[in-house]
């Protein structure tokens, strides 16, 4: 999916302009993968724009960077402003934000802590990211060959660069076959998550997702979305599944910062069908906190605009 160009990207804290923002050719994290990331969004409210859950986005990236032993040199505080004071600079209603920490030119080798910790945001506008098609009859996915990552292999806890490497692997396969995302499962065969999305399923009115422990990023809208079941009546039930039991769900949904919720309306050629009413309700209700309009979640939203005129 093509970047639109904005006017300005955060490095290390300051503004420079989009061409600007580059780095050495030997920036250790290009050649083995060593930086953490967050996926954020903005919303278009009548407050002007809307940051959804940033404080608890930049709380995951710091988490992510310790897992990986590294310092950031910013606190959330810096980083909450610095992306406001982005979103305005470059003119944005609405958009993604990808805040990136990553170790930086001048040590070479697999030893990586003394090389230095740099810092990036970037903001662009972008849709969703399986399409509006998607979001609205749902989309076809098939069962990855390739494994989600174990705990005792790479930590899936963090949202590290590297590791996307493996579900790169697994969309490859899968857009390749005719698909528009894979599922991944662990080594014990059990439901994990999409190439970069959390997944639920529901059966008989029982709203499962798989549990953390599987071998799963913790998604931030994954939390948004048990929070919103139970808003709606709803318990989450945090337990393993099997790729037949996906196959045979009443219904079953993708969520993501850059997906938002999806719904699935095949997996491996075993129809589903269209969204059913609980994916519809959590959507519709997904859509009202993100635009600003509910009043109990009110606090996922951390406005642009009053935060640059305070």
């Amino acid at each position: 999916m093509p970047i639109p160009e904005v006017d300005k990207i955060w490095m290390n804290g300051k503004l420079v302009d989009w061409h600007d923002a580059q780095v050495h050719v030997l920036t250790h994290a290009l050649h083995y993968g060593s930086g953490v990331f967050e996926g954020i969004r903005a919303y278009k409210t009548e407050r002007g724009p809307g940051v959804f859950r940033l404080s608890d986005h930049l709380a995951r990236l710091r988490r992510s960077a310790k897992l990986y032993y590294m310092d950031l040199p910013y606190s959330g505080d810096e980083l909450a402003q610095a992306t406001k004071e982005l979103i305005h600079a470059n003119g944005l209603e609405h958009g993604y934000i990808r805040p990136l920490v990553y170790r930086g030119y001048g040590e070479m080798g697999l030893f990586p802590l003394e090389a230095p910790i740099d810092c990036a945001i970037a903001v662009w506008p972008w849709g969703t990211y399986l399409g509006e098609e998607g979001v609205k009859h749902g989309v076809r996915v098939k069962i990855s060959s390739i494994k989600s990552l174990d705990n005792n292999a790479i930590t899936p806890a963090a949202k590290s660069c590297g590791q996307y490497l493996n579900s790169q692997l697994a969309k490859i396969e899968v857009v390749k076959a005719g698909y528009e995302e894979a599922v991944m499962l662990n080594n014990a065969g059990f439901v994990t998550q999409g190439t970069g999305e959390n997944i639920f399923m529901v059966r008989n009115g029982e709203i499962v997702t798989p549990p953390l422990a599987t071998g799963l990023l913790e998604g931030i809208t994954r939390d948004t979305v048990i929070h919103i079941a139970a808003a709606l009546g709803h318990e989450v039930v945090q337990r393993d599944f099997t790729r037949s039991d996906l196959a045979i769900a009443d219904e079953a949904f993708f969520t993501g910062t850059a997906a938002e919720v999806v719904p699935i309306s095949e997996v491996d050629d075993h129809v589903i069908g269209e969204p059913g009413p609980l994916t519809c309700e959590i959507q519709r209700l997904f859509r009202e906190i993100t635009s600003g309009r509910n009043a109990d979640f009110a606090h996922y939203l951390e406005y642009v605009d009053e935060a640059v005129r305070a």
